[in-house]
């Protein structure tokens, strides 16, 4: 039985330097499985031409996904919903790196891009994200990655995916506010127009409290497909001798 499911028609281009023949899919199936599904080695492969950027889309992003992240993957297929597999790419870039920020961006602070060791994802700090009228939706938010700032302090940075959002109450609610996209500004993972929420006055004070942020500071943005990108100074306090600042972790 083949592993991979066979495409009728190669991508490669013309002017691909595999054009005289390339690597079985089964065996590459098995290489990567081999190393773990190694999300650099395949960024890395992805460059090498369309075919294997195609077989990287279709095949190793997902099964990087599902072995990252098991029963998020499974809950987000669950009741009939599903992801398809043109968002792999973009789901898995989102599972370990945090987008940061330019100067003049989405947040206006200059916080380079990185990989992240490990991130935590929860429904249930979702929660906290989402309006009263929403809170039936389903929708994963990471931890925030910590950065510190000469001028700004402590800031943070969190990302998240909703389940089913074509079909959830916060998209509808989007839809019934009028909300505008983001002039200039796309999602980082996937290049798809923005919604801002600060705008739209869908951010909840619990969101603030879930972080340990400024209220005024919380601001975070929904793409199309339903990727989450936000940003909050983090609430810090003077330690009980006053010899320093603490991050307050709930």
């Amino acid at each position: 039985m083949a592993l991979v499911a066979k495409r009728s028609r190669c991508t490669h281009s013309t002017t691909c330097l595999c054009l005289r023949g390339h690597i079985n899919e089964d065996a590459l199936f098995l290489v990567f499985r081999h190393i773990n599904w190694n999300p650099k080695m395949i960024a890395l492969i992805s460059c090498v031409c369309k075919w294997f950027d195609e077989i990287a889309k279709r095949v190793l992003w997902k099964e990087f996904c599902h072995a990252r992240a098991p029963k998020m993957m499974q809950d987000l297929h669950s009741g009939g919903s599903h992801i398809v597999d043109g968002n792999w790419k973009a789901l898995g870039k989102l599972l370990i790196h945090c987008s940061g920020c330019t100067t003049g961006g989405l947040f206006d602070v200059r916080v380079p891009g990185h990989f992240v060791p490990k991130t935590r994802f929860s429904k249930t700090s979702g929660k906290s994200f989402l309006p009263p009228m929403c809170r039936t939706d389903v929708l994963y938010v990471s931890d925030p990655c910590e950065h510190l700032d000469e001028e700004e302090g402590d800031l943070g940075f969190f990302r998240g995916i909703f389940k089913s959002f074509a079909s959830s109450k916060f998209k509808k609610v989007l839809i019934e506010k009028q909300a505008n996209f983001h002039p200039k500004e796309v999602c980082p993972y996937c290049k798809a127009k923005l919604w801002d929420l600060l705008e739209a006055d869908l951010i909840p004070t619990s969101a603030a409290v879930r972080l340990d942020a400024y209220d005024d500071s919380v601001e975070y943005y929904v793409c199309l497909n339903g990727h989450i990108i936000g940003f909050c100074a983090m609430m810090t306090v003077s330690d009980s001798e006053g010899e320093g600042t603490s991050n307050i972790k709930t």
